[in-house]
């Protein structure tokens, strides 16, 4: 078996909580509110990547630093 390079948890407010699901290279979170999904996708094979998906045509996709400034304001998504 190939080595566990990050694991992750699920939780909501009705105390259900899914904890330590291993993963090698991803790992990827949906919700579906009504008729839209919502995706947050974590790669950690060379640098970490994340992607996060509302729907089909609003992507962002790039690097864990790349996220970080986004979130602080740094840089404007695309």
């Amino acid at each position: 078996m190939s080595d566990i390079r990050m694991t992750g948890e699920i939780r909501t407010d009705y105390d259900c909580e899914v904890a330590g699901l291993p993963a090698e290279r991803w790992g990827e979170a949906v919700f579906k509110v009504g008729d839209e999904d919502i995706v947050l996708e974590i790669s950690v094979e060379k640098d970490v990547i994340v992607a996060i998906m509302a729907g089909d045509d609003s992507v962002w996709k790039g690097t864990l630093e790349g996220l970080k400034k986004l979130l602080r304001g740094e840089i404007k998504g695309r």
